[in-house]
């Protein structure tokens, strides 16, 4: 994520100041890397540093909250990776903190909402093109973990939480859904399971995502989940379902939904980002392509190139961080928000933790205000 951040930031053409990794010799190896000026020995130094008027919070999950914490009472705005904290406890101090600090802005990157066809579905819901809202489904899916012998730290629950893949993946469902819709969920049923309740961790250290085995290896147990499904409630009646698995072979990172409405049907799939399915039954259906001199107002805003010129993953990126650095050059904090706050973060711990508390009840969980 350092890297992809630095490359947003970069384009969005925000002033890079430098970089802190785990260790000193971490941080001026990276910093070397990217072409940073520099490369902080502390955390401390990083926040000390007048040159710094934000901070990009990408560490594993257990450092989000003292970290994002140190970075507001410091004076710093935040961008911090999701989850916004281990769990809701967490999350709920942070979002507390955001209150007390309302001249600083607050984000979490849930970037997959920046799609500009994922605005085009928000806009076409909200303005009743699709009529009443009958169903939402989708899914997130991945193979990076599809081995025994695959391991990152995201698999313990000591450095992730108690979910793995519906937090991890599934948060980034979670928000584009509430996002696109606008729904409220009210009740949730929930199964997950954990394919490989013993992983092969590696005695050195395996980039994420790398296909290269370690020479050594010592089994570990395993908690966190591989694959997760949930039923959905959303206030007003509308019902929903989604799945996650990072041990799906083939797939390397798929984000999709469905939004039944009473007059269409919207279909997009992260893999064929370019493109809107709108499904109708007493004409032909449509595919709608990402063309700025065709789509609303709201799609235009986060699509910088023209129609045929195709922008994805990293663009995404780009936008949500621009739509974060514009916000605050605004200097207006009372305006709302155009990015994803520390609001939208704490609402989908709130529901990853319904998550497990229906797993071990067997059963509905009523969840308010998510």
């Amino acid at each position: 994520m350092g890297t992809v951040h630095t490359e947003a930031l970069r384009r969005v053409g925000v002033n890079l100041v430098g970089v802190l990794g785990s260790t000193p010799e971490k941080s001026n190896a990276a910093a070397t890397r990217l072409g940073l000026p520099k490369g902080y020995a502390s955390l401390d130094e990083l926040l000390a540093d007048p040159e710094v008027h934000s901070v990009h919070v990408n560490t594993p999950n257990r450092l989000h909250l003292p970290q994002t914490r140190a970075a507001l009472e410091a004076g710093k705005h935040v961008l911090c990776e999701k989850p916004l904290g281990m769990d809701a406890t967490e999350s709920g101090q942070l979002l507390e903190l955001a209150n007390k600090f309302e001249q600083l802005a607050t984000g979490v990157n849930y970037n997959n909402r920046f799609y500009p066809l994922c605005h085009e579905a928000r806009s076409a819901v909200s303005g009743g093109d699709i009529g009443r809202l009958f169903h939402v489904t989708g899914s997130v899916t991945q193979d990076w973990l599809l081995h025994a012998t695959d391991y990152n730290w995201r698999v313990l629950s000591e450095e992730q939480g108690a979910l793995r893949a519906l937090a991890d993946i599934g948060s980034h469902w979670l928000d584009l859904i509430h996002f696109v819709t606008g729904l409220q969920i009210e009740a949730l049923c929930a199964d997950f399971t954990t394919v490989h309740p013993v992983r092969q961790r590696p005695l050195g250290e395996i980039e994420t995502f790398s296909t290269a085995l370690a020479e050594r290896a010592e089994p570990v147990s395993i908690t966190t989940d591989d694959y997760g499904a949930v039923l959905l409630r959303f206030a007003g009646g509308t019902r929903g379902c989604f799945f996650v698995s990072q041990v799906s072979a083939g797939r390397k990172y798929r984000v999709s939904f469905e939004i039944a409405g009473q007059d269409k049907t919207l279909a997009w799939n992260s893999e064929d980002c370019e493109t809107l399915w709108v499904g109708r039954r007493d004409a032909p259906s449509e595919l709608v392509r990402r063309d700025p001199a065709q789509l609303s107002p709201l799609a235009r805003s986060v699509s910088a190139y023209p129609g045929g010129h195709a922008e994805g993953y990293p663009d995404s990126f780009k936008m949500c961080f621009a739509s974060f650095y514009n916000y605050i050059a605004a200097g207006d904090f009372t305006a709302p928000k155009p990015y994803p706050t520390f609001a939208d973060g704490h609402r989908d711990n709130v529901l990853c933790e319904a998550f497990v508390k229906s797993v071990q009840t067997g059963g509905w969980i009523s969840v308010s205000g998510s």
